[in-house]
């Protein structure tokens, strides 16, 4: 790796993992004993680097066989069905043709999709959401696979809580019932709306109420993180001051994309034998919100003006408590109490700001400085 510290969503190896020890141990505990796990964070926190890295885990990797889909940009099973199973056949092609032909015979109304070589007898799987005509029995077909492989399977779906906006009915009722059926596979249902996934798995109404063992993800532990990056930068000859790096985790309050983001841009800055302190910190700051202001200035544009001047006020707060108090609407010169409630309540439908405790804040904190800086 030419930059260690790493902001794509992909998982290199172990060397660009930064600690998550304990939560590592947990969810390697959970498959072992057949527990399923329910993992809630922020975006950007971390959530499906764990998963990836728990499934390069020596252990998982020899005696299970691990899927993973992101559900973040769907809206329908249909959807859901397409990525589990692309995700499934992908993973076998390069596998044991026994369990694909399986899954081939099993998954009888994907059929469309299979296209086998005559002359190689390579299998294409081109399934279009067309070809999908019933997607909860194709949903049935692929867990009944699952309960037949040769070993047992885990399962990761991320952004799990957008199955409840999915326009079919009763989806989450007919998954709790085919995982609960299903004693060859073990599940890591993640998601980033910590009210909805609660609300998920905590509801005594709720199909998956009581069903996983809870993991959340927090922020790194400062003085691990500071330890990891400093070690990246002395591998390649460069120097982190203790500083510069407290500056960045303080900032961001340890939100893991936010400072590997920074740390990037200061690894690439810092030439051999130099060092990176806190004043460039604070210019890779400036020039990665710089860079993408067009896109800022595109966004705030088109809200509704009690909106822009809702977004401002937490802007300026970092994290704001009581907005619908009058004191927060007269410190803010805002509209009124009913106002500020049904802004919050549109921009956190469309998750620019979220809730954590009693305090709102921007979701994306490169568009909160952003508007710290203009506004």
């Amino acid at each position: 790796m030419q930059n260690p510290f790493i902001i794509t969503s992909e998982y290199f190896s172990n060397d660009y993992f930064c600690d998550r020890e304990a939560e590592t141990k947990v969810l390697v505990d959970n498959i072992h004993n057949g527990r399923n796990t329910v993992l809630i964070s922020p975006r950007r926190m971390g959530k499906s680097g764990l998963v990836s890295h728990v499934f390069e885990d020596t252990v998982i990797k020899n005696e299970y066989r691990c899927f993973s889909v992101d559900l973040f940009a769907t809206s329908s099973l249909s959807e859901m069905v397409m990525l589990l199973s692309r995700e499934i056949v992908s993973k076998l092609k390069d596998r044991k043709r026994k369990m694909l032909d399986l899954f081939i015979s099993i998954a009888m109304s994907l059929k469309p999709g299979f296209k086998v070589d005559p002359v190689t007898g390579d299998v294409r799987f081109d399934l279009a959401l067309g070809d999908i005509l019933q997607p909860k029995t194709s949903l049935e077909e692929i867990f009944k696979w699952l309960e037949k492989s040769d070993v047992p399977c885990v399962v990761a779906i991320d952004e799990f809580q957008q199955i409840a906006e999915y326009q079919e009915k009763n989806v989450l009722g007919l998954l709790r019932t085919l995982v609960q059926k299903c004693r060859n596979s073990w599940f890591v249902f993640s998601g980033s709306r910590r009210r909805m996934m609660e609300k998920l798995f905590n509801t005594p109404s709720e199909p998956f109420y009581m069903s996983c063992s809870p993991l959340y993800l927090e922020a790194i532990d400062k003085d691990k993180y500071r330890a990891f990056a400093q070690r990246h930068f002395k591998a390649a000859e460069k120097e982190l001051t203790g500083e510069c790096f407290d500056w960045v985790y303080d900032r961001y309050e340890g939100h893991t994309w936010y400072v590997q983001r920074i740390l990037n841009e200061l690894f690439a800055w810092t030439d051999s034998k130099c060092t990176a302190d806190a004043a460039m910190a604070r210019e890779a700051e400036e020039y990665v919100v710089k860079i993408g202001a067009k896109t800022f200035e595109e966004q705030f544009r088109t809200l509704p003006e009690a909106q822009k001047q809702l977004l401002i006020a937490i802007a300026k707060e970092g994290k704001a408590r009581g907005i619908t108090s009058i004191a927060f609407v007269k410190k803010h010169s805002l509209k009124s109490p009913s106002t500020v409630q049904s802004a919050s309540k549109a921009l956190y439908e469309k998750e620019t700001i979220t809730k954590e405790g009693d305090s709102y804040f921007i979701l994306n904190r490169f568009y909160a400085v952003w508007m710290q800086n203009n506004y």
